[in-house]
């Protein structure tokens, strides 16, 4: 009942699977990632951040596999792997470049212009962010 309850709400206030489609201002670090559709899922691109306006260049230089250390930050594929899950994504992974390392993750709008990300290492060992929609 309270799913259905939630879910009405959702739809009542625009909120649908493709509403985390678009640009995002992420909590931390003055981030940028882009999401998009990449065919029945959706995956997501780090376009901007503070260390990339400082340095361009940057590279993928804590990346656990070696042979990856030297991809640049700038668009790099950081969200992938999800499942439409009602008007989340559920079963993806997202990828912090700052530590080299990749999460399990879950996408969920609240709103058209608020996105919560959570990343997992395991549950209940997880951590949520709220990213703002950039018009």
């Amino acid at each position: 009942m309270l799913l259905t309850l939630t879910a009405m709400a959702l739809a009542a206030a625009g909120v649908n699977a493709d509403s985390v489609v678009g640009r995002w201002q992420t909590q931390t670090r003055g981030g940028v990632v882009e999401i998009q559709k990449c065919g029945s899922s959706v995956c997501g691109r780090i376009l901007s951040s503070e260390g990339l306006r400082t340095n361009p260049n940057l590279t993928d230089k804590n990346n656990r596999d070696p042979k990856l250390r030297n991809r640049p930050i700038k668009n790099l594929l950081i969200l992938q792997g999800f499942s439409q899950d009602g008007v989340a994504w559920g079963g993806g992974t997202i990828y912090n470049a700052e530590d080299g390392k990749t999460y399990g993750a879950k996408l969920t709008p609240e709103g058209a212009d608020t996105l919560k990300v959570r990343g997992c290492v395991f549950v209940p060992l997880c951590k949520t962010q709220t990213w703002t929609r950039i018009r």
